[in-house]
């Protein structure tokens, strides 16, 4: 939603002028796409802590996803879809392979 700053009063009352610190459009997206993108992996995480399969998915035409589902909410836009449920188990791939933390990361 790029009007979350919006609901910052009450969302964050400690902080009284937190909506004022994303003036732009631009700003505000950068933050909701970041944000909705840790959401997201957590309600992964949740919902296989809870024996879900889940299949996460973005590539898809966000334009005519939000023109379906967020019509009457302008300021709300997709980031990524993702089914949840319980997978045909000849369907589900064997866990790819995770490369080393150093190989991608660098803690400073």
């Amino acid at each position: 939603d790029l009007a979350f700053n919006e609901e910052l009063p009450w969302l964050f009352p400690h902080a009284p002028g937190a909506k004022d610190w994303f003036p732009s459009e631009e700003v505000r997206y950068t933050h909701a796409f970041r944000n909705s993108s840790l959401q997201g992996g957590y309600f992964i995480m949740a919902a296989r802590a809870l024996g879900f399969d889940t299949g996460p998915m973005s590539g898809f035409d966000n334009a005519k996803v939000d023109a379906a589902f967020f019509a009457d909410q302008p300021t709300v836009r997709s980031n990524f879809i993702s089914t949840i449920g319980h997978a045909d188990p000849i369907t589900i791939f064997e866990r790819l392979p995770r490369p080393e933390f150093e190989r991608f990361n660098r803690v400073l």
